[in-house]
Order: C-alpha cells, then structure tokens, then sequence
C-alpha cells in the first residue's frame, strides 16, 4: 500500500533515526556536493556558449530521457543516504549513478528551469535565446540559492529534503515508481557487479540445510553461494534467478539491480522503512 504521508515528513522521520556522527557526516557530504554542483551551474550561466550548448542537448531530449536523467540524480543522493543511514548498505553501482559532465549540466539545467518556472509562470514564455538573461536576474535576488552554502546544517538538511522531493515528485508523475504495488511490479535482474562479488562460502555442520531453488541438500565442504540476507543456495540454482530477479528466494531481500527506476524504489522502501520504525519508537 502507497505511504500517503508526504515525503517530506518520510525523510524527516528517517533523519531522526541518525546518530549525531552520521548526521554531521551526512550534511558535510551534500555541503560539498552542493559546492560542485552550483560551481557547474555558475559555469553555466557565466558562459553563452556552455549554456547555448547545455540548453540544445536538454531540447534534445526526448521526455523519457529528461526523467533518466533527473532519476540518476535522485538515485545518487538517495545513496548516500542510505549508506550514512546504514554504513553495512550496498551503494548502487556506478552504471546506475554515473552521469557524463553534459549530463550533468542538463539536469541541473533542467531543475533550475523548474524552479524558475514554479515561482514565475511566465518567465520562460521569452525566447530561449534570453533565458539565460533571466536566470541569471532569477539566482541575483537571492545569492544564496545557487551559490556556495555557508548557512547551518538545518539549511543543508533542508536543501537536501527539497530537492529529494523535488525529485521523487516529478519521477512519480512520469513513471509511477512510487505508486505500483507489489503485484504490478516488475522484475529486475540483480546488478552483475554485485553477482560477481557474491562470497563463496563452505557448507559446515554436517550439511542437511536445503537449497530452496532445487530442494536438494547442500551437501558438507561443498561451496555454496551466500546472500547479504546470510541465505545459502547452489551457486547452479541461484545464478539463473539473480539474472532474471534482485530478491532473494527465500526472504525477497532485495538485492541492487542495475535498472535506476528499480533501484529508487528499494532505496526508498528503505527510507520508508527507517521512517517507520522512528515513528514506532516515538509512540513507545
């Protein structure tokens, strides 16, 4: 069943669970990043040609890639906050977060423009040749909005939140992959970079423990293949499932998959779930 809470208040609750060590940890992390990433939008608007070329690439784009896009910059921040959330989690591997500095430029074009669009409606109804004029009068009236952040932790937090938000809202409404039950989900592979880190462990203690894919025993000293979950299976009866599914057979952990709409599911179900058991603690 769809959380109906807003996601605002999901990622507060799951920012509660953070010892002081990770949540300093965290907002140096995304202070940084915000350090790259407004440099690059500055870049940007204090260059004609950087910013004619970004703006052709953006119109390039089909509306299916525009959402890619915007979804591996949810996915990456969704990442690292999980992995601060839970230092043992799996980041998802770089084929699913990388993006080429073109990209890159795009998308945080593409959310600039958002947001101008969200406070002035009218804005962008000049010629595309003159956006870059506006932009720039847009980010003058506040320095703070796209320059360097020198404010407190609570404004980096808050940032981070927003644009998270931001974010999911917008990938909900192009794709619904915060909407779609578990009936109606699709199956995705596991991440073959994770396949292949998989540990080969020994069987010990007699054996008698059955594989659940086959239903054979797993016999003593025979190598077997262990998930994160610690569930065992012959590595002959799992490799076939992890290339068709990310879960496990008998627990349904997900595992990282290399698709960027699935991996912004599981990492939000995570969030949820941190969520949940914040509001649970609270109420006790």
């Amino acid at each position: 069943m769809k959380d109906q809470r807003p996601l605002e208040s999901i990622i507060m609750s799951a920012l509660s669970t953070f010892t002081p060590p990770q949540l300093s940890d965290l907002t140096l992390y995304f202070s940084a990043l915000y350090h790259r990433h407004h440099r690059r939008i500055f870049s940007l608007l204090s260059s004609p040609t950087l910013f004619s070329l970004t703006l052709h690439h953006l119109h390039s784009l089909s509306l299916h890639h525009k959402s890619l896009l915007i979804a591996k910059h949810l996915l990456f921040k969704l990442a690292i906050f999980t992995h601060f959330m839970h230092n043992n989690t799996i980041l998802p591997q770089p084929s699913t977060t990388s993006m080429k500095l073109r990209d890159l430029d795009a998308v945080l074009l593409l959310l600039l423009l958002c947001e101008l669009r969200q406070h002035d409606p009218e804005a962008l109804d000049l010629p595309p040749s003159r956006w870059r004029l506006v932009l720039c009068q847009y980010i003058a009236k506040d320095a703070l909005k796209l320059s360097s952040i020198r404010g407190s932790n609570r404004e980096v937090i808050m940032k981070f939140i927003e644009m998270v938000a931001k974010c999911k809202n917008f990938i909900n409404a192009m794709n619904d992959t915060g909407g779609s039950g578990g009936k109606d989900r699709k199956e995705v592979a596991t991440s073959v970079a994770i396949v292949v880190a998989l540990p080969s462990v020994e069987v010990s203690g007699g054996g008698g423990r059955e594989c659940v894919i086959c239903k054979e025993e797993m016999k003593e000293e025979r190598d077997v293949c262990k998930l994160p979950c610690h569930h065992l299976f012959h590595w002959i009866c799992v490799l076939p499932w992890l290339k068709t599914r990310n879960t496990c057979p008998c627990c349904r952990f997900q595992l990282p998959s290399d698709d960027v709409f699935a991996e912004i599911r599981r990492l939000w179900e995570i969030v949820v779930k941190t969520s949940d058991s914040a509001k649970f603690v609270g109420v006790v």
